[in-house]
């Protein structure tokens, strides 16, 4: 190498890392790669080359001066590696890992690294030794491909896998929803990188496009090769996420064709029956139906392949239908009316779902490969039924999802590039089961007015249109080959999407009337209706065209055989028009400062004036247009380490400390424009039995001609604007973040892979929105009760948006693995967390009207996440072609995080303070009465071998097979206590309520695979 050369490698590595150490660089956001990167020593000069005799991949490199090798962009894989006679090896490399092979030795002094394992290359099978990730400060584990065709599995959700990490929780609700969470923060703050590729969703909850309260899979399990579960303290490529990041690579065809065609069904008879099913004597018809297929191989050898896949579900999953516990009041549903009786008990969500996966790669040269790939998602759903919901209050949900992808790699001599190009279309519809007024039944003797139960068609607001459209460019640039005080890998990166937002927040339909619910019975007339009314000129659907940019660098440096160092800092911007660009109606600061016309203001005085006493600065909230500007502070150092004390790969010291930002989600910020075009009205009605504020212009008389519907009560306010909803955002949003911190030990003992790490996470700048409504004197609490009864005069509630929802989490994550090999025919691994959190608010809910604003609530146990958790699998090849595997899960109770009212005045004024409580658990072996959640599920496989490129197969699935009733959060019963005494338990399970997971049942499955 030239002296020039060497010095402008050296200036340039020199200036990398004082920008990256000064965090003064921009870094940019950029499709994380799942592809591996190999690299090590041989002998000086040598000619370094990667062969996938699968494929026909091929790829090369010079070792360097001092015998140091990279070569980046592989997809996982087994390769043969070859530097010259004598050091050829057989290797597999993982997802999105660093594999580090030595080959100056003979290959059979190989890496200190997993055992080798049996792979076919060129239709012979031969041992390759599976290069293990350890020096890494990321915190995480990877799920291969045996564990994901051998732990048993419920949902055929490719991430339920991810269950088995410490710090992770796949949960199963009892509408058969899934969902994915990291640590102690909400699934949205996770998101997930298919073949490179953010799959983040923007308008709503969830994390990934489509699974906000969904039964569906985002991706067709089929389709999976294996990916990487990032807990906290990944590198500097990861955008759009503060939790969790799961980066996984899909199948690709080979030089051989290759497939699978599969069909897995249950119904109620395979099934136990649910706690209300016991209790009812009644066990609901209920049927389960999945399957698909997958065909893969060559259009041209070597050179081009081809990749398809399809699944389908068809679920009817039973629910229990019951009422919201309310405190103090036991069971109420002997005062409910006999036809709200008669609908509650067992009901069935139906379900279906068809996934699409399609791809072609082509080598185009050994220094080029191009990927195009398509995946589709169509789902429909039956939602919302349930707890405190009838099924005549039931929610139709379409959920589509379409996403194109071409993806061109480029080798160098010493560098890499890599450049994605992708457009996506996803939407979701949702609509009431049934049109007509909605019924909701609420307890009278509780000042807060809690629901019982909701009947008849569902809230207006059910009715919604979602979606994110919009294409995307990235770019991520590799230099391999730079060499100062040690050996370096940087990356920069870019990436821009423009992405169209839209959202409908309600329809103007299905009024909803409030009946009281007394110990006496049920009240003869309603005491409130909230209904929407389209205001003509305006649209109630917001619409915008977002763009986000981010850019990034990141420094892997080798210093020495000991010591890597991770050095990254990247940069997000996002600019939202229907955010910066809004403006506040005049109508509603016209009625801020009008007088104040409640009875206790001051004469002359204001309703701002009031707003002003009570803490709210308008200045903070009134939009001109001009005066909002997108949040530029983003700037997130990614720095980490690994020690490894022998230079063996097998003892590894890890550490490191990052920021992680997120984004709000667009169904936040789209609340100003439709709720000013779809004012969403609150009608109080003046009954003896309820009476309301005569002098509020909220409060109505009651008229039985309401009950007609959505066109009277539209044009009983013709006119007006009484009654609506005012939402304003803070001015200086933010995003949301997570500060991470981790130190940790990886150990090889022999097959083992062992781990122990403890994290902490501070996450910041959550979204919340909080009651702004103000008495007359600028108090938010009289009597006890906030002021809901008023709202800008004439107009209607104020709700402000703003950050400020935190937690605070420290964890101890320990896990072993033993890996499967086919020479010892079984594996097994075990993960066990321990974790410490605690939270300013419940993480799933961002309507905080407790308290005055988010900064008053205090910080309580969080109910994200149990305390203890063990999850254990093990899987062995038995005689006779058969196999099994088996899966323990527990975990401690989850708490309840509420407003407890127990006739206790704060000094606020509040008569209910945010608490914590946890109920008493269940036995399992050990530990006594602390088990919240308890679940053993274990499958059996036999294989029936036709020839050797064919073979049928046999799986028997039995989960849950002590039948435990892991008894749902969200039904927990409640009783703080009375008269100003806390009980001292609180909460307890409702053993008539809803489970977590199923009843013990079990799945069929056979499939072909040749």
């Amino acid at each position: 190498m030239k002296a020039s050369m060497q010095f402008k490698k050296k200036l340039l590595v020199s200036v990398i890392a004082t920008a990256v150490a000064a965090v003064a660089m921009p870094t940019m956001v950029m499709a994380q790669s799942a592809n591996a990167t190999l690299r090590g020593k041989a002998t000086p000069g040598a000619n370094v080359t990667v062969f996938n005799s699968q494929t026909g991949l091929t790829r090369h490199a010079t070792a360097g001066q001092d015998g140091s090798y990279i070569i980046n962009g592989l997809p996982p894989a087994t390769y043969r590696v070859d530097a010259g006679p004598g050091t050829e090896q057989n290797v597999t490399l993982t997802v999105a890992s660093t594999g580090t092979l030595n080959l100056a030795a003979p290959a059979t002094q190989g890496p200190s690294a997993n055992a080798a394992n049996a792979t076919q290359m060129e239709g012979v099978s031969v041992a390759a030794t599976t290069l293990e990730e350890v020096k890494t400060p990321e915190v995480g584990q990877t799920i291969s491909l045996h564990q994901i065709a051998t732990i048993p599995q419920a949902s055929r959700n490719f991430l339920e896998f991810a269950d088995t990490v410490p710090g992770m929780v796949f949960s199963v609700d009892a509408k058969g929803n899934t969902s994915l969470r990291g640590g102690a923060q909400n699934n949205s703050s996770t998101n997930v990188y298919i073949d490179g590729v953010s799959q983040k969703s923007y308008v709503k909850e969830g994390g990934v496009s489509g699974q906000n309260n969904s039964q569906g899979n985002p991706f067709p399990q089929l389709a999976i090769g294996e990916y990487k579960v990032i807990t906290s303290n990944y590198k500097a490529e990861y955008d759009q996420v503060s939790s969790a990041a799961i980066t996984a690579e899909t199948k690709s065809g080979t030089n051989e064709f290759h497939g699978e065609v599969f069909g897995t069904y249950t119904n109620d008879a395979f099934r136990n029956r649910t706690p209300i099913e016991e209790s009812t004597g009644r066990k609901v018809d209920s049927e389960s139906k999945e399957y698909g297929f997958a065909l893969g191989g060559p259009i041209i050898k070597d050179k081009m392949h081809f990749f398809i896949a399809f699944e389908q579900k068809k679920f009817d999953t039973p629910i229990s239908v019951v009422p919201n516990s309310i405190n103090f009041a036991g069971d109420v549903t002997p005062l409910l009316p006999a036809n709200v009786q008669s609908e509650l008990g067992s009901a069935n969500l139906n379900f279906d779902e068809k996934l699409y996966f399609g791809k072609i790669d082509w080598e185009l040269t050994d220094r080029d490969r191009i990927e195009i790939s398509t995946q589709v998602r169509r789902e429909t759903q039956i939602s919302g039924i349930g707890t405190g919901t009838a099924p005549s209050a039931g929610v139709n949900n379409e959920n589509h999802d379409t996403r194109g992808t071409f993806k061109w790699a480029h080798s160098g001599d010493s560098w890499y590039n890599e450049l994605i190009l992708t457009f996506e279309n996803a939407y979701i519809n949702a609509f009431p089961l049934q049109p007509g007024n909605g019924y909701t039944y609420s307890w009278q003797p509780d000042t807060n007015n809690p629901t019982i139960i909701t009947t008849g068609s569902a809230d207006p607001r059910a009715t919604q249109t979602k979606s994110q459209e919009g294409p995307s460019i990235s770019d991520q640039f590799t230099f391999n080959d730079l060499e100062w005080h040690g050996d370096h890998v940087v990356k920069f990166g870019y990436k821009f999407k423009s992405i169209e937002l839209k959202a409908a927040d309600a329809a103007a339909q299905s009024p909803q009337f409030f009946y009281d619910v007394n110990p006496t019975g049920v009240s003869s007339q309603p005491w409130q209706v909230f209904y929407a009314s389209a205001l003509p000129g305006t649209s109630g659907v917001a619409e915008t065209t977002a763009r986000q940019y981010g850019i990034f660098a990141q420094d892997d440096w080798s210093v020495n055989d000991h010591l890597t160092l991770n050095l990254g800092v990247r940069w997000d911007y996002e600019v939202n028009p229907s955010y910066n660009n809004f403006v506040t109606s005049q109508r509603v600061l016209d009625a801020i400062n009008s007088p104040n016309p409640y009875a206790g203001a001051a004469p002359g005085s204001t309703y701002g004036d009031a707003l002003a006493a009570g803490g709210v600065n308008l200045n903070d909230y009134v939009s001109d247009g001009h005066n909002r500007h997108s949040f530029k502070g983003q700037w997130q150092p990614r720095l980490g380490f690994s020690y490894d004390l022998f230079a063996d790969e097998a003892h590894v010291i890890h550490g490191g400390a990052g920021r992680a930002y997120d984004r709000n989600l667009y169904d936040y910020l789209q609340t100003e424009v439709t709720k000013q075009a779809l004012p969403q009205t609150t009608l109080r009605f003046n009954i003896p039995t309820h009476p309301c504020d005569t002098t509020s212009a909220t409060c109505v008389p009651w008229n039985p001609e309401f009950l007609n519907g959505q066109n009277v009560l539209q044009n009983y306010l013709v006119g007006g604007n009484a009654g609506q909803e005012v939402d304003m955002l803070n001015n200086k949003l933010k995003a949301p973040y997570s500060d991470q911190f981790s130190l940790g030990m990886s150990n090889t003992i022999g097959e083992w892979l062992t781990d122990a790490t403890v994290t902490r996470v501070l996450s910041k700048d959550g979204f919340a929105f909080t009651l702004g409504n103000r008495y007359p004197n600028g108090a938010f609490f009289q009597n006890g009760s906030q002021p809901w009864d008023y709202p800008i005069p004439n107009v209607g509630g104020l709700i402000l948006g703003d950050n400020g929802i935190q937690t605070r989490t420290t964890q101890v994550l320990l896990s072993a693995q033993k890996p499967y090999t086919r020479e010892s025919g079984w594996s097994t691994s075990l993960s066990y967390t321990f974790s410490h959190s605690k939270q300013n608010r419940d993480i799933n809910e961002h309507y905080s009207f407790d308290e005055p604003t988010i900064g008053d609530y205090p910080f309580i146990t969080s109910n994200a996440v149990a305390k203890h958790r063990f999850v254990g699998t093990g899987a062995v090849d038995l005689p006779w072609g058969i196999s099994g595997s088996i899966k323990l899960t527990l975990a401690t109770p989850l708490p309840k995080n509420a407003a407890a009212c127990y006739g206790q005045i704060e000094p606020n004024g509040s008569n209910c303070m945010p608490m914590a409580a946890t109920p008493s658990g269940a036995k399992f072996l050990v530990g006594g009465d602390i088990w919240g959640y308890r679940d053993v599920d274990m499958q059996l496989t036999k294989d029936f071998v036709i020839s050797d490129d064919v073979k049928i197969y046999a799986r028997f699935d039995l989960l849950n097979v002590f039948n435990w009733k892991n008894y749902a959060d969200s039904d927990y019963l409640v009783n703080w206590g009375s008269d100003g005494i806390l009980n001292s338990r609180p909460v307890a399970v409702n053993k008539k309520g809803n489970i977590t997971y199923l009843p013990r049942t079990a799945r069929f499955t056979v499939g072909l695979k040749f």
